[in-house]
């Protein structure tokens, strides 16, 4: 994410993380809430599933105040994920896409769809 021009990006995981690993805030003024789940045997490993969604939409935005939610994994996540993600706004990164990423070609804001637009400046006092 600081790759990506998130400056303030910060790894936040552990337990107890409340559903977010990575926390950032894009050059566009977007807070970005990540969880990430790593399967040891990647994509052909079990995949993620809904649940992991669950805990992410419920704290994601509430708890963590975020308006971009990802959830990164380098496995695969199950078949229900991607229409619950989409239902949710949240946004799904498997093995593919993350490899994707990785290459640095282009930051994460530009390969995910659907992001919410930017947030309005504040005015200082």
């Amino acid at each position: 994410m600081r790759r990506d021009g998130c400056h303030d990006a910060v790894q936040v995981g552990g337990k107890g993380d409340n559903g977010a690993d990575v926390k950032a805030t894009d050059p566009m003024g977007r807070r970005w809430v990540i969880q990430c789940k790593h399967r040891r045997a990647g994509w052909s490993g079990a995949a993620v599933g809904t649940p992991d969604l669950h805990v992410l939409n419920g704290t994601g935005r509430q708890l963590h105040g975020g308006d971009v939610i990802v959830l990164v994994t380098n496995g695969r996540f199950s078949a229900k994920c991607p229409p619950y993600a989409k239902s949710q706004r949240l946004h799904l990164v498997d093995r593919h896409l993350l490899g994707d990423w990785a290459t640095g070609s282009r930051p994460l804001r530009e390969i995910l769809d659907r992001l919410p637009p930017p947030r309005k400046p504040h005015a200082l006092p």
